[in-house]
């Protein structure tokens, strides 16, 4: 939702093969299908993404350098606020771990 749709709605109207990394599978297929039907393009994807949890971070980026041949654009879009305070199974706060750390570790393992 948000900015994050709007961008990869753009990127997606470019004619860019465009990666949806989301939480939620039924949310983000929605966008995913509601994306390619406004823009025709149909390499629109979507990618399961946690960034409040740093093995999935570290999955989606494996697979991520295993299935594509490069990678030109990254958005870090990712972020949550107003959460009560709570610690991840990493032993990390995670609104930090959500809005930092994961992005921060997606962005350095995608470098390759």
């Amino acid at each position: 939702a948000g900015i994050g749709k709007c961008v990869a709605m753009d990127l997606a109207r470019r004619n860019a093969r465009t990666i949806l990394a989301c939480r939620s599978r039924e949310r983000g297929q929605a966008v995913v299908e509601e994306i390619r039907a406004a823009t025709g393009n149909p390499a629109v994807l979507l990618r399961l993404l946690d960034t409040g949890s740093l093995a999935s971070v570290r999955a989606f980026a494996r697979a991520v350098l295993q299935e594509e041949p490069r990678l030109d654009v990254l958005v870090n879009n990712a972020g949550v606020t107003g959460l009560p305070f709570t610690i991840t199974s990493e032993k990390l706060e995670q609104t930090f771990t959500t809005n930092y750390l994961g992005p921060f570790l997606l962005t350095n393992l995608l470098l390759g």
